[in-house]
């Protein structure tokens, strides 16, 4: 299946994008990106949307002029576009400035809901603390994105809350549905865990899990316990798999604009936004989001969002074929050229579900650390794992080695992410490309 056959806009640095003969490995102008894990590019289509909102929708949208209006029209329809993209409901979508700060929004409500209850007569958490003093109790993996882990261990710091990072299993490479359970306490109020790794693809079952707490909290009910919520990040999943909350179970799911090929603002899922589920916002302001998120709306933002949703809802069948495609032809070049020996897929772990775009792999070999190996690319534009570690040095990534992958064999790694448009002809240039680069590092031995 090639390119062609995938719905959007062509890769950075694809052959449609440059001058003629730019594939020649000589040329430094010619690249092949392949982190679309770390960020995407717009898709035309939203950036039209963005632009049409710039110039038609730019009053206020609490104001009742033409401009104003049709900006809180541009809005509405874009959170409708973002509930039908993930089987939610409107109501239940707040818009944020990104997933950091949707993912903060849901740890610190969870953390305030604790204590208002703590201190509110009649709650029956008073009663049921095991000590006084009591903290709330978080559960997440050790793999999870620093927008959960920071926070977290923020709060652990500050004597503010309890933390446990269940280690993923060296197995599956996934948090296991067991390994969570056991970690329950009585003053346990969220599970937290991601939808799909940034650097492995490794998928999270999140509907079994959701499904065992849901279990579980009829058993506290009746003990006079709170509920446990659930929250998963799914900037990794939405747009290359079926998301769909009423499959997940979950109370709360973290959308990420830029990994959809959509502008750098997110949402946030609540489910049951106010009834069902309690959320208590950063900010306050003048109200807008339902006084969740006050601040007046950066429309164009959010209409670039709304169309990003839409083709993934229209097209993400397409999207997810495409990119296993290449994924998969990407792995087979690679073990190819230097031999199943020598390849090591980090990311491939038996029976577990992964990402279809994403390969994690490590060359063996002395000197060939990730790092020295794409500053030796001339065509790859790629990583080593995920950005927000981009300054941990020659460190294998603690992803990786908390997943299980031995410790020389992870300092080789390397991340590459296809993206909707990436086509095997690129493949083919970033598997020579990474050919010129170890020959190069083993002659300077």
């Amino acid at each position: 299946m090639e390119a062609a056959a995938a719905p959007g806009r062509d890769a950075p640095g694809s052959t449609a994008s440059q001058p003629s003969g730019c594939g020649k490995h000589s040329s430094p102008e010619r690249k092949v990106y392949m982190d679309y894990n770390a960020t995407t590019p717009l898709e035309p289509e939203v950036i039209q949307a963005v632009t049409e909102a710039m110039w038609e929708a730019w009053g206020n949208p609490s104001s009742p002029y033409p401009a104003g209006r049709k900006a809180k029209d541009i809005i509405k329809a874009a959170r409708e576009s973002l509930a039908k993209m993930i089987g939610g409901k409107p109501q239940d979508i707040i818009f944020t400035s990104g997933g950091t700060e949707s993912n903060n929004l849901v740890i610190h409500s969870v953390v305030k809901h604790f204590y208002v209850n703590q201190t509110s007569k009649g709650d029956t958490g008073v009663h049921h603390s095991p000590v006084d003093g009591a903290k709330p109790h978080f559960i997440t993996s050790s793999v999870e994105h620093d927008s959960i882990r920071l926070p977290l261990e923020h709060l652990a710091e500050e004597q503010a809350a309890a933390v446990t990072f269940v280690p993923v299993s060296k197995a599956s490479g996934q948090a296991e549905v067991d390994d969570i359970l056991a970690a329950v306490r009585p003053t346990t109020r969220l599970v937290s865990i991601m939808l799909a790794n940034n650097e492995t693809g490794v998928v999270i079952p999140v509907p079994e899990i959701s499904q065992r707490i849901k279990a579980l909290n009829q058993e506290r009910a009746a003990a006079g316990l709170p509920p446990i919520l659930v929250h998963t990040d799914a900037a990794q999943a939405l747009g290359k798999r079926r998301v769909d909350v009423e499959d997940l179970g979950v109370d709360f799911l973290t959308i990420v604009g830029h990994k959809v090929y959509g502008p750098r603002i997110g949402a946030l899922y609540v489910r049951g936004l106010g009834e069902c589920t309690l959320l208590y916002p950063m900010l306050f302001g003048g109200g807008q989001e339902q006084n969740f998120r006050p601040g007046t709306e950066n429309t164009p933002m959010i209409a670039g969002l709304g169309k990003a949703a839409e083709l993934v809802t229209q097209n993400w069948e397409a999207y997810e074929a495409h990119m296993r495609d290449i994924r998969d032809y990407l792995e087979e070049r690679l073990e190819a050229e230097f031999g199943q020996k020598r390849i090591h897929l980090n990311s491939q772990f038996p029976g577990t579900e992964r990402l279809p775009n994403t390969c994690n792999f490590s060359i063996q070999g002395p000197r060939l650390q990730g790092r020295m190996v794409l500053a030796q690319c001339r065509v790859l534009m790629a990583s080593v794992g995920a950005a927000c570690h981009s300054d941990h040095g020659d460190q294998p990534s603690p992803v990786l080695l908390n997943s299980g992958i031995p410790f020389n064999v992870a300092r080789n790694a390397l991340r590459l992410s296809v993206g909707r448009s990436t086509t095997r002809a690129e493949v083919d240039l970033i598997v020579q490309d990474l050919k010129q680069a170890v020959a190069q590092l083993e002659d300077q031995a």
